[in-house]
């Protein structure tokens, strides 16, 4: 059931909203079937990007700190620009995934709303801004640092290459696409947040300049639609100032940054239902930059709910609740396979907080 609150703006976005049935049909034939898992690397890819290179203008626009090639795609002719980048944290490959069922779109799909986005918007991309990351299956580069927390030093070669290309393209929107950890739940409900949004502040006051609510519209269009399909399962991160950050950064210089947050959804540990629904939500955003003229709109943005972190992967409950005992999954490489293992978690207090699994031994253990 969507709620009452959500009514007003899911009918005001309707116009520039693209329809479920059409989202769930493109997707089953756009989906690149050979990307799958968390465990997302530049071997994964580079075979993929080569066919590619007919729709698209493929370039390598540098390498990482350990060499590895970085690379760019180009599409569209129109006025409006957007800048879309994911794997900025190397062990984050859900918006990988989504932006190469993207790409299948742009290079097969005759639809009239694909159409309409090449005409009216010009796109690039860079499908894995840390490739050294990814190949390790860590948050930071080679030199263990975190590109989402060097937009200011500009310490590593991946941050100075995505500077390169903001500067260069000037974009009017950007996508920042990550993934978020299983702990998140929509507040105040027992729902995983499947999907989270965030227009990044410009400084502490978090003040709401001109781009923080362009940058919170197209969220709306976005939120609009997946409430239609994951009711209650989108979330809100604090909008708190970070200095370094790359979104704060791009929104201080004047490029609208909109973070897109890939979570959990039930069972799906492998982030393939939630890569379906980031998919949804960029090609929704894309369509909804290409198809608007005035951005302004911003109020309901505040409607979506926070996040909130109430969720642990296990919880093993006892009839005495002093003696639950929670646990989270801790991913490694392990003999060149991702392994996931529990690991116990130190809270000693696990009173309001849900188990995405749980289960309720009926007696104390002795």
């Amino acid at each position: 059931m969507i709620l009452l609150f959500l009514r007003p703006y899911l009918e005001a976005q309707d116009m520039n909203a693209l329809e479920v049935d059409f989202l769930e049909t493109l997707y089953n034939k756009e989906k690149e079937t050979s990307l799958n898992g968390k465990w997302i690397c530049l071997k994964d890819i580079k075979d993929i990007l080569q066919k590619h290179a007919i729709a698209f203008e493929l370039l390598q626009i540098g390498t990482s700190e350990q060499e590895r090639p970085i690379y760019q795609l180009k599409i569209g002719a129109g006025k409006k620009k957007v800048l879309l980048w994911s794997q900025m944290h190397g062990n984050e490959s859900t918006g990988t995934k989504a932006l190469f069922d993207l790409f299948n779109c742009f290079l097969n799909g005759k639809e009239k709303e694909i159409a309409a986005i090449l005409e009216m918007c010009t796109l690039v991309f860079i499908p894995m801004l840390n490739p050294d990351g990814a190949e390790v299956y860590t948050r930071v580069n080679g030199n263990n640092v975190d590109l989402n927390r060097d937009a200011v030093n500009l310490i590593a070669k991946e941050s100075k290459i995505l500077r390169k290309v903001l500067e260069g393209f000037k974009p009017d929107f950007c996508f920042n696409l990550h993934d978020q950890r299983t702990i998140f739940n929509v507040e105040n409900t027992k729902n995983p947040a499947t999907i989270s949004f965030l227009a990044p502040s410009e400084e502490s006051t978090r003040a709401l300049t001109a781009g923080r609510k362009q940058t919170m519209n197209v969220i709306i269009s976005m939120n609009a639609v997946l409430q239609k399909i994951i009711p209650n399962c989108v979330g809100r991160y604090t909008d708190e100032f970070y200095p370094t950050a790359t979104g704060d950064t791009f929104q201080k210089l004047g490029y609208n940054t909109i973070l897109i947050e890939s979570g959990h959804y039930p069972e799906d540990y492998g982030r393939e239902i939630s890569r379906k629904f980031t998919f949804f939500a960029i090609l929704q955003g894309l369509f909804y930059v290409a198809k608007t003229e005035d951005f302004n709109s911003y109020e309901a943005y505040f409607e979506i709910p926070n996040n909130a972190a109430l969720f642990y992967d296990v919880i093993h409950r006892f009839p005495n609740s002093q003696k639950d005992v929670a646990y989270q999954f801790k991913e490694e490489i392990i003999n060149a396979v991702l392994v996931s293992k529990l690991q116990k978690s130190e809270e000693k207090s696990l009173k309001g907080m849900f188990g995405h699994h749980e289960i309720v031994f009926e007696s104390h253990v002795l």
